[in-house]
């Protein structure tokens, strides 16, 4: 899904981020750079015959990306087998801070023990139906629980975690803990999520460390949907008006 990407790459541009590179399958380069602005770099990489990331393209990653602060992974990369098997070496290998969202919360699964072996900092990103997958536990007692779901995921798997939703929960794992209370319901619209994952992103290539940027990332995607609101409506918002809005001023 390039939508997801663009939106997070974007996202990324509008937070401060000097330079960004979205990487993708190289049979589907061409279609993105004309879907997304000009100021975002592209990275083709290596295809599976259905046109999606093959496992080859972690020898491509991995030459190259220390040339970057930060990194996010799994906004519309989907769910075929071979991707999920790249998504779990990148989050084991890659050195760099690393912002795991969507698809790739899926690939990692029931493979969450890879995390205490993850070479650099991770910040997970999961609502509710994601964190139900990461730990077996059904969504209403999540929600029943939400900062001690957050928490103990945190302090176990060594990762600040982020529990989105109503009041969304940032966890480390040191036991720090932040409760956003910024946002409303007008964001529950497809792609907000992965606005979110671009702006924390940029926030860690500032040199912000993983608990911190995260709560930012919250409180300032929550901020940006607000201001978004009082424009487009609740009902009428769509998440490239968030984009607009991130650090809106009157």
């Amino acid at each position: 899904m390039l939508g997801a990407a663009a939106l997070t790459s974007l996202a990324a541009m509008k937070s401060g981020a000097g330079r960004v590179t979205a990487a993708v399958p190289k049979g589907s380069n061409l279609t993105f750079q004309q879907k997304i602005s000009h100021v975002v770099m592209t990275l083709p990489l290596a295809q599976t015959r259905t046109g999606a990331f093959s496992v080859k393209a972690y020898g491509q990653l991995k030459e190259i990306w220390d040339r970057f602060d930060a990194i996010a992974i799994g906004p519309g990369i989907g769910r075929l087998s071979t991707t999920g098997q790249l998504v779990r070496r990148v989050i084991l290998d890659c050195p760099k801070p690393l912002v795991v969202d969507a698809d790739a919360l899926y690939a990692l699964g029931a493979h969450a023990d890879i995390l205490l072996k993850a070479k650099g900092s991770r910040i997970l990103t999961p609502h509710e139906g994601e964190m139900s997958r990461l730990t077996g536990t059904s969504i209403k007692r999540i929600q029943s629980v939400r900062l001690k779901i957050a928490c103990d995921f945190a302090r176990h798997y060594n990762c600040v975690l982020l529990l989105k939703g109503h009041h969304t929960v940032v966890a480390s794992q040191k036991g720090l803990t932040y409760i956003n209370t910024t946002g409303n319901s007008g964001m529950a619209t497809a792609g907000s999520g992965d606005v979110l994952t671009g702006m924390i992103t940029a926030f860690l290539g500032q040199g912000i460390e993983p608990f911190k940027a995260a709560c930012w990332g919250a409180y300032l995607h929550g901020t940006a949907g607000d201001h978004a609101a009082k424009i487009k409506s609740k009902a009428g918002m769509i998440a490239t008006d968030i984009i607009e809005c991130i650090f809106y001023e009157k």
